[in-house]
């Protein structure tokens, strides 16, 4: 896979996020792209990220992907485009729908527009388990968003741009993770932790499990997959007792447009979602570009099977929990001390 990056120049849409940089990071150590570019709005992000990062090989560019023109210029001689641009915050969506709409199912369009129109190799955008079943706009523009890129490969032929998806659970301390949240509550002396529900339970990842998901898709890819990573899933009260042990739970109830449990591989799709060793794949539902391509076996030559009528793959029946000293060991958590009150 290291030879996949080898003299590339890739792109990231949102790239001055947690993800970003982090990916911007192993690219660059890991990999030997040509040229890192990292797009994205926010010109102060931007100026911080250019402090850390040094290496001649990265590019920032100011941009939007609601702008399809701006796009088009920064896309000129780019190899590959990682789409990782979005508003992600579920209750500032259910608020500003329009705004959501806009960025995340609008800027889709003219990231694919783009990439056709300049000639790029190939894309892997990022998804959320929240587009499986969406019960929040957030998750709806996600499944939107989904949608165009699978079916983008038609527009783009069968010699054009290739499109793929990954689709992953809550990123382990990642902005707007509920981790720095707790953590920051009880630092400010919290004698409490606000828990929406008790049975409440989510897929749990890492932001580097999370990167190799992206690396290995472009390896994997014919154009047109989500492809899904097994992971563990926890539960609201285990990673609250995993951040802070005995500190009492104050229920709160779950916010607008939240789920009880998370959905990865919905029911529906189980006649066209296969199973790997480490992963899943949801296969597109039109292939009209290349009525060849056999998704069972991938590029890397891995062969999946078909899963069982009416699979789906929900963190409430995830085979895979993590107990409390797990979600420590695997978040790099350490417990803080708790408030006691005389």
């Amino acid at each position: 896979m290291n030879n996949m990056f080898e003299g590339k120049t890739i792109l990231i849409t949102g790239g001055t996020g947690s993800f970003g940089k982090r990916i911007t990071e192993r690219l660059l150590t890991e990999h030997n792209p040509a040229k890192v570019i990292i797009l994205s709005r926010d010109e102060l992000k931007q100026s911080e990220m250019a402090q850390k990062f040094t290496d001649s090989r990265i590019r920032f560019f100011i941009g939007d992907v609601r702008d399809e023109q701006r796009l088009k210029r920064a896309f000129s001689n780019v190899d590959m485009v990682i789409h990782a641009a979005a508003l992600k915050q579920v209750p500032a969506a259910e608020y500003n729908p329009d705004e959501c709409i806009k960025t995340n199912i609008n800027g889709a369009m003219n990231v694919i527009n783009a990439c056709i129109d300049t000639g790029v190799d190939k894309v892997v955008a990022l998804s959320t388990d929240k587009a499986a079943l969406p019960c929040n706009l957030y998750g709806a523009t996600k499944l939107a968003s989904d949608k165009l890129f699978t079916a983008a490969n038609n527009m783009a032929g069968k010699d054009g741009t290739r499109f793929s998806v990954v689709r992953y659970g809550n990123v382990v301390g990642s902005r707007g993770s509920v981790v720095p949240f707790f953590e920051q509550l009880i630092a400010d002396g919290a004698t409490e932790l606000p828990i929406t529900d008790t049975r409440m339970t989510r897929f749990w990842i890492t932001l580097d499990q999370g990167i190799d998901l992206v690396f290995e898709a472009f390896a994997r890819m014919y154009g047109g997959e989500i492809f899904v990573r097994k992971i563990p899933s926890v539960t609201i009260t285990d990673l609250a007792e995993a951040i802070a042990p005995g500190m009492p739970h104050k229920i709160v109830g779950i916010r607008p447009g939240e789920k009880m449990h998370e959905l990865m591989c919905p029911e529906d799709s189980a006649h066209h979602t296969l199973e790997f060793k480490d992963h899943f794949v949801i296969m597109p539902t039109t292939n009209n570009w290349d009525s060849t391509v056999n998704y069972q076996i991938d590029r890397k030559g891995e062969e999946g099977k078909l899963v069982e009528e009416n699979f789906e793959y929900k963190s409430s029946s995830n085979p895979d929990f993590l107990t409390v000293e797990e979600i420590r060991t695997m978040s790099g958590i350490k417990p803080m001390p708790v408030l006691k009150i005389a």
